[in-house]
């Protein structure tokens, strides 16, 4: 079921598995009194991901040699109580492949969500930053809430498939008031399950933890690469300690002057302006395009499936069916990436002959759930940080009002994407503010890469971010390209200028474009 989508698509390595235990809380561990500062990291072999983290083995060795090492360390539960109780965070890096007088420090990665498993992410995109990897350690995290660091959890795994199955843009009163009734019980399962951990994931609680971090791991100096929610995590840092920012680049970049429904309403037209290129791009090839005559028609016969899965599911993955929300979820993470759009296509001549199999699959990735049947803590942690980021509670009658513009933002996508902002009605924990703050006078230049063509952070958020930063701080980038992201799309451009400023401090000119 749709709601901000702010998810990174790192979610592309579980999609592509797809188609081809109780975890740490918070306590009090004897750790009140110390000055976690000075706590000692204890560097060993990695385990396999768990199922919060998403399952799966544990990460290959290096492509240039070396293993991926895992350490836990310490944060306070309550940052406004630092001697109170702690919450263990989890941490994973790649040493340096270069000689230590030529490093740089540790270059820390956040792959957006809120609710994406760093530990379980970085090992997914080693090869992209091997470059990166010739200066700095490679350290990733699983933010507070999410995977192994005090995990938030909700529904179970039963219960969860029946959630992403339910009819996700009710149509009449009866099915507004059951769409209603799912998300409380959801919202009351986070509750009832997480209750401690709930007034504690913010997104400045998660700057304060990489702080930490920061200093824990020998740093002076931050140095970030952010995608997605990622920028918006990097921007929150920069505000609180705009003089501890070194190097930083934000890929994929969140409009932090948005506020939840402006949010939606944006990534509304970013998922039709994708859809719209998906449909030309089929049309345009020497060979047939299977699923339509020109870009219109591909688009009326998605349109003409969707309204007919709201009555008349059909098989997905055994026992399941598809339905119009599993259908719907699935082209959303197809849309994320041009690599996924002949994955898309067939997915869709299937579903035209009967069989939803490849959209359902398309789907479970979205919704973090693995081919053995268990869901990863994403879509958990997505909820309780966002709403405890975001101070705006929708209702019904709200949304109701607002339909016709999110319609004309998206045809397709509209309906799903306003009926998502109800996802923080009745949150146990009040939002912190209408949007974030980011402003940083006085910090290091920080990078930030717009892509023209991406759908979940529409390019115009790349300029607001850099304008919200501050004069000097914000340097805006632009890739003419498609995708969630620009630094993965392996462009000699995009990967030259982030490298040159990550490597050796060379800032490329404000206004940059490259195609």
């Amino acid at each position: 079921m749709p709601r901000l989508l702010r998810l990174r698509a790192a979610a592309l390595t579980a999609t592509a598995v797809l188609l081809s235990a109780v975890l740490g809380g918070c306590g009090d561990d004897g750790a009140k009194n110390e000055d976690l500062t000075q706590q000692q990291l204890s560097w060993k072999a990695c385990p396999a991901p768990d199922e919060a983290q998403g399952g799966g083995p544990a990460p290959s060795p290096l492509p240039k040699g070396g293993e991926w090492q895992c350490a836990t360390m310490k944060a306070p539960l309550d940052w406004n109580d630092p001697k109170g109780d702690t919450i263990d965070l989890e941490l994973i890096r790649a040493r340096t492949s270069g000689s230590e007088s030529e490093r740089i420090g540790s270059l820390i990665f956040n792959f957006g969500g809120p609710g994406s498993s760093g530990v379980a992410g970085l090992p997914s995109f080693g090869e992209d930053f091997e470059t990166l990897r010739t200066r700095y350690d490679l350290v990733s995290f699983d933010p507070r809430g999410v995977g192994r660091s005090a995990p938030v959890f909700c529904e179970n795994d039963q219960q969860l498939d029946a959630y992403f199955q339910q009819d996700a843009t009710p149509d009449d009163a009866s099915e507004r008031t059951e769409f209603v009734d799912n998300t409380e019980d959801f919202n009351q399962a986070c509750e009832q399950n997480s209750e401690k951990k709930l007034p504690h994931v913010r997104t400045t609680d998660a700057a304060r933890d990489m702080d930490l971090m920061r200093q824990v791991l020998g740093d002076n100096r931050l140095h970030y690469f952010g995608f997605s929610y990622g920028t918006e995590l990097g921007g929150v840092y920069a505000h609180l300690f705009p003089k501890r920012v070194g190097r930083a680049v934000f890929d994929a970049v969140v409009d932090p002057t948005q506020n939840p429904e402006q949010s939606s309403l944006g990534q509304a037209e970013g998922f039709q302006l994708a859809l719209d290129n998906f449909a030309e791009d089929c049309v345009s090839k020497t060979e047939k395009c299977p699923i339509g005559d020109s870009a219109q028609d591909v688009k009326n016969r998605i349109a003409a499936l969707l309204n007919n899965l709201d009555s008349k599911p059909i098989p997905g993955v055994f026992p399941r069916e598809l339905t119009q929300s599993a259908a719907t979820s699935g082209i959303l993470q197809a849309l994320y990436s041009q690599d996924l759009w002949e994955t898309l296509t067939e997915g869709l001549k299937q579903a035209y002959d009967g069989d939803g199999s490849i959209l359902m699959l398309l789907s479970d990735s979205m919704n973090g759930r693995s081919k053995n049947g268990e869901y990863d803590n994403s879509v958990a942690a997505f909820t309780a940080v966002s709403c405890a980021d975001a101070k705006p509670r929708y209702d019904t009658a709200y949304v109701q009002r607002k339909l016709p513009e999110f319609r004309a933002a998206s045809p397709l996508f509209g309906d799903s994407l306003a009926w998502g902002m109800i996802g923080c009605t009745d949150w146990a924990v009040p939002g912190a503010a209408d949007h974030p703050d980011v402003s940083a006078p006085g910090s290091a230049p920080i990078l930030v890469v717009g892509n023209t063509g991406d759908p979940a952070t529409p390019y115009e958020g790349a300029r607001k971010m850099a304008d919200a930063l501050g004069k000097g701080v914000g340097v805006e980038l632009t890739y003419r390209g498609q995708g969630h992201g620009a630094y993965d799309s392996k462009n000699t451009c995009v990967q030259g200028a982030v490298n040159g400023y990550l490597l050796d401090g060379k800032v490329p000119p404000a206004g940059t474009v490259c195609t």
